[in-house]
């Protein structure tokens, strides 16, 4: 063939190629200027530098599937996660200086630490975001965003805030930038900056993952109902199992937050279905178990969720409903476990101090959760953090102070709306440390009232209470008339077992040789009965 084109140059046109000529003359023009239209892209891709220019994109299938979700800062499966950083780091090893690549996997990183609570993940995903920044252009906006999550992930939300801040006027048409600044902002409690984002973001796109954020935003104004219904909408219409079941798990976190436990069990049984994985969708199908009384089956369900995601909440947790079963030996093996697992978050640049705080705070040190909880108060004011202080101040005995940031995490003014059973708990009990019976009797009917089984140390507590202070019976609505809360059928020992290599074991209960506690009567101690912690292991 090439022979016959050389000849073709050399002695002209045949007869038949001359009969075609006039035919194919437009063709020709066309390709001609394709031609030079590539030339010029071409010239131009040159000259660019080496940060603008788009990486080599994986193959279509669920690298290139979840690169996108990523990017969008949308829910991906742990498997395609894996493979999408796993083509990443191999494409970088031949494409070094391809600073786009280098943010993708900065925020895969960021990801994964989130979906399994190994923070070792973060100090990769910041190296990774920075490169990208040195290597890349200066409006770099995919690093930006990268490090806003990064943040966030590590609940320093005002850095998160600040990088989220300088990607929106890098390009403040870019809708994925809006989500991470309402992560910040509502990690700040400045509710009225999330509720703007929000806005901003719905004029800007639309689809499930702003349903969700949406229904968040909605929540923290107390529009329930409008929360439930965003977040269904968001649900119905996701695109991927992995991404709906986030959705369905996040719809029974709103179910338990109003007191309704078969509603929250279903929303996460349907999560699991779609995602065994699901982060949040274990330990929350434990709290719903314990609160319908199957505390067998919830204490199995809590370590499968920490032997899969360890994080120090939800070791807080499961210690707390061990102390409510009296199996106390197996609750301080829990709280130390808190201890270890903060030390190892701590290392990769996460703030524990809310977590840790309210350990102390109940089950340690009270002087020392008032001292973290006043530095992080100082560092980043959020709701959260007004009620875990306010809380720590009354178990230290400093009632007066503890009671203005009670009133600040559950006043409307500064809440935004939140109403949260366990902060109106804690402002009952303050207030009735002060001695003022009637805002407390008001308080702790209303923290059940919101959820009868926010707490399996605390419910039962809130009602006994009620009953000291000759709160009567029908001022509770007709189902809190029989305590609804936890029931005590009789607990067996977890078995013990070899620890996984690839996840920390939870410590079992000591076994029937403990001698059960009696249940604490006073609310002022009760969840301290456990005694202290005797450090990490």
């Amino acid at each position: 063939m090439e022979i016959e084109e050389r000849q073709r140059v050399l002695t002209g046109p045949g007869p038949r190629e001359r009969s075609g000529r006039r035919r194919s003359r437009a063709a020709r023009r066309a390709l001609i200027c394709a031609a030079g239209g590539c030339a010029v892209f071409g010239g131009v891709m040159v000259l660019l530098p080496s940060g603008l220019r788009p990486p080599a994109l994986p193959a279509p299938g669920p690298v290139a599937g979840a690169m996108t979700a990523v990017t969008a800062g949308v829910p991906v499966s742990l498997r395609d996660l894996t493979l999408l950083v796993a083509d990443r780091e191999a494409f970088l090893r031949t494409h070094p200086r391809d600073a786009r690549s280098w943010a993708v996997l900065g925020t895969a990183y960021v990801e994964q630490g989130r979906r399994t609570a190994t923070p070792g993940y973060f100090p990769k995903a910041e190296r990774a975001l920075r490169t990208s920044l040195a290597t890349g252009p200066a409006g770099n906006l995919a690093a930006l965003q990268g490090l806003a999550a990064l943040a966030n992930s590590r609940a320093d939300f005002r850095k998160g805030r600040e990088w989220g801040e300088t990607a929106r006027k890098l390009a403040p048409g870019q809708w994925t930038t809006y989500p991470l600044l309402i992560d910040s902002y509502r990690g700040l409690g400045d509710y009225k900056a999330s509720r703007k984002a929000l806005e901003k973001l719905q004029k800007l796109h639309s689809g499930p993952p702003v349903m969700a954020r949406a229904a968040q935003v909605y929540w923290d104004r107390g529009w329930r109902e409008d929360a439930v219904a965003s977040l269904s909408d968001a649900a119905t219409g996701a695109r991927t199992p992995t991404e709906r079941a986030a959705w369905l798990a996040e719809g029974g976190r709103l179910a338990w937050e109003r007191g309704d436990r078969e509603e929250s069990l279903r929303s996460y049984e349907g999560a699991l279905r779609l995602d065994r994985n699901e982060p949040a969708a274990l330990a929350g199908r434990g709290r719903a178990l314990a609160a319908l009384g199957r505390v067998p089956e919830a204490l199995r369900v809590y370590q499968a969720a920490f032997a899969g995601r360890p994080a120090p909440g939800y070791a807080l947790e499961l210690g707390e409903l061990y102390q409510a079963r009296d199996l106390g030996s197996a609750a301080r093996a829990q709280y130390d476990l808190v201890r270890t697992r903060v030390r190892t978050e701590t290392a990769g640049g996460v703030d524990d101090a809310l977590v840790l705080g309210l350990l102390e705070a109940d089950h340690g040190d009270a002087a020392e959760a008032v001292r973290r909880l006043r530095a992080e108060w100082k560092r980043q004011p959020g709701i959260g953090v007004a009620d875990a202080l306010g809380w720590a101040l009354h178990r230290a005995g400093k009632n007066k102070e503890a009671l203005k940031f009670a009133a600040r995490a559950t006043d409307k003014e500064h809440g935004g709306g939140v109403r949260s059973a366990l902060y109106v708990y804690h402002r009952g009990q303050i207030e009735r440390g002060l001695g003022l019976t009637g805002a407390a009797r008001r308080h702790l009917a209303e923290s059940l009232q919101i959820n009868p089984y926010f707490s399996p140390l605390l419910a039962p507590l809130a009602r006994r209470t009620l009953d000291t202070l000759g709160e009567p019976s029908t001022s509770l609505p007709s189902e809190l008339e029989e305590e609804p809360a936890f029931p005590r059928p009789e607990v067996p020992e977890p078995a013990r077992s070899a620890p996984a290599a690839s996840a920390p074991s939870v410590p079992a209960p000591a076994g029937s040789g403990d001698e059960p506690a009696a249940a604490p009567t006073d609310p002022a101690s009760a969840r301290s009965s456990a005694g202290p912690a005797t450090g990490g292991q």
